[in-house]
């Protein structure tokens, strides 16, 4: 009976599909530890696994990270991510890193690691002999680096040929040496101190030195990378969309007209500002003949103002039931999010310019599945003329499809559990 560590950084996106993960092996029989905030206790208890909670140091709650401070700028784009690493991610490291010393003095045949759980890395810093397997799980896309693509946070799609190699090797250094150089040298003082010399690799790749990654997406909706230093596997999804038994609002019904339905959300974190998304998209479409379907993300409905007539709106909705009857997706790039609507085959219109949402629209548009506006404040006249391209133009549709029909094929769970299996299995054959 494998036993396994998971750890995630307190933050609902990560969380969540890590407690599907972790309910999906308590009942294959593995005993399952979760490491993370306190918040979260509940809904890693209900998984059956063993919550263990973060220390002070490394626990926040994620639902203020979006609230600026008064006078605060917003950043976006590689500033917002180099202050987020910072702040969110690096700052906590050396305490993630000492809970996780603490925990493994009962030994886990696995650690299984969300890429933003900084402390993981620096855990990777001992000998793989000295330490139990360590897996990357791809709660967020992909960050290894590679000669086939851009260094991440950037928000550039692979470009092939010669030419392509050239410019992810300038991109690379720049961003190495000068971007994230300052959080680099932090990152090494902190792995100095623990292992006595510098980590010899960036921060943010540091799923190079994982003994595998298990990418909860599938090959439709990521970059190939022929040269990953470990093996990659594509589970599909880890948290699907799964049947409802909440009360339905009472203007359903509406949704089963001949009015294309489009779904509009800003997640559950990045949602503070409704004038960033929500209401440009609102006034876009209020005199298209489509239905507009807003979920608020648990903030009161009211905070939209008046609805247009074409508008029906409600703080959530039952995703396994909205996605079947919907015909696009507008939203600020959620990982998970984005995953639910390939899930359906919905094509989507993305705006997201903070965290990792930048990756993940550029990954909608590379991949076929959507139009990228590439800005987290799009205009309504935007938003309207990527709307209508993905309503009649079908190759958008197609290419979700394609991706349906690879998440449909995915082994989720099952894969994951085998892909662990192997991993300590290799090691327990090295050791011999």
């Amino acid at each position: 009976m494998p036993s396994i560590l998971i750890a995630s950084v307190p933050i609902h996106g990560h969380v969540s599909p890590l407690a599907a993960v972790a309910a999906g092996l308590v009942e294959r029989d593995f005993q399952v530890r979760f490491l993370t905030g306190s918040r979260f206790e509940d809904t890693i208890r209900a998984t059956g696994a063993t919550f263990v909670p973060l220390p002070a140091e490394a626990d926040y709650d994620d639902r203020l990270l979006a609230v600026r401070a008064e006078g605060e700028e917003r950043l976006t784009g590689v500033k917002a991510i180099r202050r987020d690493i910072n702040r969110v991610f690096l700052a906590p490291a050396r305490y993630q890193y000492r809970a996780l010393i603490a925990q493994l003095e009962d030994p886990a045949d696995a650690v299984l690691a969300d890429p933003a759980f900084i402390g993981a890395s620096l855990y990777a810093g001992h000998p793989a002999s000295a330490r139990s397997a360590l897996i990357g799980a791809g709660v967020l896309p992909l960050g290894l680096s590679s000669r086939h693509v851009a260094p991440f946070g950037l928000g550039i799609a692979p470009m092939g040929g010669p030419a392509g190699l050239a410019r992810n090797a300038l991109l690379r250094a720049f961003t190495e040496r000068v971007i994230f150089g300052p959080l680099q040298r932090d990152y090494d003082a902190v792995f100095s101190d623990i292992h006595g010399r510098p980590s010899g690799s960036f921060a943010m790749n540091w799923f190079s030195q994982t003994d595998a990654v298990v990418q909860f997406s599938v090959e439709a909706f990521e970059y190939p990378r022929p040269d990953a230093p470990v093996e990659v596997r594509f589970v599909g999804p880890a948290a699907r969309a799964v049947p409802s038994t909440s009360e339905l609002p009472g203007w359903w019904s509406d949704l089963t007209g001949s009015r294309p339905v489009v779904h509009v959300t800003q997640g559950t974190i990045a949602n503070t500002d409704f004038a960033e998304l929500a209401r440009p998209t609102l006034a876009a479409l209020a005199d298209e003949d489509v239905l507009v379907v807003v979920a608020t993300g648990g903030r009161p409905v009211s905070e939209l103002g008046e609805l247009p007539a074409n508008a029906r709106a409600a703080e959530f909705l039952p995703y396994d039931r909205l996605f079947p009857l919907a015909a696009v997706m507008v939203t600020n790039g959620g990982y998970g999010g984005v995953h639910y609507a390939l899930e359906h085959g919905v094509p989507i219109v993305i705006a997201g310019d903070t965290e990792d949402k930048p990756e993940v629209a550029t990954r909608v548009a590379w991949s076929g599945v959507g139009i990228n506006l590439k800005t987290g404040h799009p205009k309504p006249d935007a938003i309207r003329s990527a709307v209508r391209d993905v309503l009649t133009q079908p190759r958008y549709r197609e290419a979700s499809a394609r991706a349906a029909e690879q998440i449909r094929a995915s082994e989720g769970i099952d894969a994951l559990a085998a892909a662990i299996e192997r991993v300590i299995a290799a090691r327990r054959g090295s050791s011999r």
